[in-house]
């Protein structure tokens, strides 16, 4: 026997004692915990390298993938690959990694891992078991999806199987965790094309594909993504979906379902569902199914915490599922049947309830909107939807979809649409802000004004403390309304009291005419002349006949009005 100590299993975060035996390896924590064993059956190849913790001795098994055991010195290189000879017939070969630092390079499919090369030297390493999901984020770029671990504390000490077996539980001991990878693969390859159904077709000849999707389907098949996962329970095609937008088939799985979609491609464990919610849509035509995860579903650089299904609620299917009645019966109690014929909706909700073995949350009976439905329309900034009322929470669907529990408001506030109202649209809604005792806040705008007195109701029921700006506004209004009534009132009986004194400030003076211009010539009059002599020629021309004045005005009439001089 040889024994090691300060080996790390798995990237593990204790330490634990190693033994290399006849029989196979073993190694146990030193603070104590589950001790991992592996026949020297299982024992395919195995590697030493560099790594981060010193040395490491790299064991690739028959049924259990990658087996990583880190922490040895330079000096146990000789008894570790006479060990392995000896008992267990294998070699020991000694790897080098490149240390260049380039991101191109060459990827190789081994037996259980993804090796990306550089120069012919392996620059890392992705287990298949540490992937979650692969898409095609581009014509020639593909997305791989790295598990995370379901708990902080789980990692390869204290998993399934003697550690890392189950996925995104081998790094779960590091504090920060790389979740994705992104590969640019140009170029064609040479491959069989597939059907509508994503399978190749025995008769077709080999053709030159594009190469990422060759890469694309080579590691789905590898890392169990899909069909190669277990066989499908239940399968239900082109459904749609508001979160994230499009049309996707549903394969339902014994531990996870998958999304099928034209583009994209999810695995999701059961284990991420936190909430499941049946709701019914406001229009009495479609029913929503919302599905809370976490960790959330991503999309590139976009993160979806809910799934948001639509179906007609009109819409029936009729199911067999591919189970056994000792299944049925031994692993779900009951909770599942072996036939559906109901509608689409309640079926999918009765798969996943008894799958994953959920709760189904549903809008409370104690609200209802002023048409008798579980929810109201209203919109966050641009986006529109349904403001749903549940027992201990409110949720906006679809998008962007958003969970408040009642035990995180500190307050809502009622407010006019606008924040002043003076739109016809604007008289018609409101808008209501939710204060979190998280910080920050979310704001519901453009609700009928019709659906005030069920929400106020509903808040009230369940002691949540509620502002209405509202009630406030029209307070003022009507106290200012009253105010202008009152002053107006005072002015007229002021007037009243000063008599005929206004009367006298408001007379007519009969000697002023507003509508006479002035009687001073202007130079380009034509009596600007006449105008300009001596105050005894004015006085002269006033002695006239008075026939030759009057002559004299109806010509200066015809031709040009004459303006009145003025006389002293």
């Amino acid at each position: 026997m040889e024994t090691f100590e300060n080996i790390f299993l798995d990237l593990s975060k204790q330490s634990g004692r190693c033994r290399f035996a006849e029989s196979g390896l073993g190694w146990k924590p030193a603070g104590g915990g589950d001790t991992f064993t592996l026949d020297k059956a299982e024992i395919v190849s195995a590697q030493w390298s560099r790594a981060a913790k010193g040395q490491e001795v790299k064991i690739v098994s028959r049924n259990h993938g990658v087996i990583q055991l880190d922490g040895f010195v330079l000096d146990d290189f000789d008894r570790i690959s006479k060990a392995l000879k000896i008992w267990f017939g294998v070699t020991l070969e000694q790897k080098e990694h490149a240390l260049r630092g380039w991101n191109w390079g060459k990827t190789d499919f081994a037996k259980s891992e993804l090796v990306f090369s550089v120069r012919n030297q392996p620059a890392f390493e992705v287990p298949y078991s540490e992937i979650s999901n692969t898409n095609l984020a581009g014509k020639n770029e593909v997305a791989v999806d790295l598990s995370l671990p379901a708990d902080g504390e789980e990692n390869g000490t204290n998993g399934h199987l003697g550690g890392a077996r189950a996925k995104g539980r081998k790094t779960g001991a590091a504090e920060d965790q790389l979740v994705e990878l992104r590969f640019y693969i140009p170029g064609t390859a040479i491959g069989k094309e597939k059907n509508e159904d994503g399978e190749e077709e025995e008769d077709a000849e080999d053709k030159e594909i594009n190469a990422a999707q060759v890469f694309y389907d080579t590691l789905m098949a590898r890392a169990e993504i899909g069909d190669v996962a277990g066989d499908t329970f239940a399968t239900f095609l082109d459904i749609l979906h508001l979160t994230p937008r499009g049309r996707f088939d549903i394969d339902m799985y014994e531990k996870s379902f998958r999304l099928r979609g034209k583009t994209y491609d999810y695995k999701i464990q059961y284990d991420s569902i936190k909430k499941y919610f049946l709701l019914p849509k406001p229009d009495d035509m479609h029913t929503l199914i919302t599905i809370g995860l976490d960790p959330p579903l991503r999309q590139g650089q976009t993160r979806y915490p809910f799934l948001v299904m639509q179906f007609k609620r009109e819409e029936e299917v009729t199911i067999d599922l591919n189970m056994t009645d000792d299944d049925l019966k031994n692993k779900y109690g009951g909770k599942l049947q072996a036939h559906y014929e109901s509608p689409i909706a309640t079926v999918i909700s009765k798969l996943f309830i008894g799958l994953s073995g959920k709760k189904v949350l549903q809008p409370s009976r104690d609200f209802s909107s002023h048409h008798q439905q579980s929810g109201v329309k209203c919109s966050i900034k641009a986006n529109e939807g349904h403001l749903f009322c549940l027992e201990r929470a409110f949720l906006f669907v679809p998008k962007p979809a958003t969970y408040i529990g009642f035990d995180n408001i500190v307050s809502i506030t009622i407010s006019r649409a606008g924040a002043g109202g003076a739109s016809i649209s604007a008289s018609r809604t409101f808008d209501i802000s939710v204060t979190l005792k998280s910080g920050g806040e979310h704001q519901f705008s453009n609700i009928n004004r019709e659906e005030q007195k069920p929400l106020e109701d509903f808040f009230q029921l369940k002691g949540i403390k509620t502002k209405n700006e509202m009630d406030e506004e029209s307070a003022l209004m009507a106290a200012a309304m009253k105010d202008e009534d009152l002053a107006s009132s005072e002015d007229e009986v002021a007037a009243v009291a000063r008599g005929s004194a206004d009367e006298d400030d408001e007379s007519v003076d009969e000697d002023f005419h507003a509508s006479d211009e002035s009687d001073v010539a202007e130079e380009y009059d034509s009596a600007h002349e006449s105008s300009g002599g001596s105050d005894e020629e004015m006085v002269d021309a006033d002695d006239d006949d008075d026939d030759d004045a009057a002559g004299s005005d109806r010509e200066e009439v015809v031709e040009r009005p004459k303006k009145k001089s003025k006389t002293k």
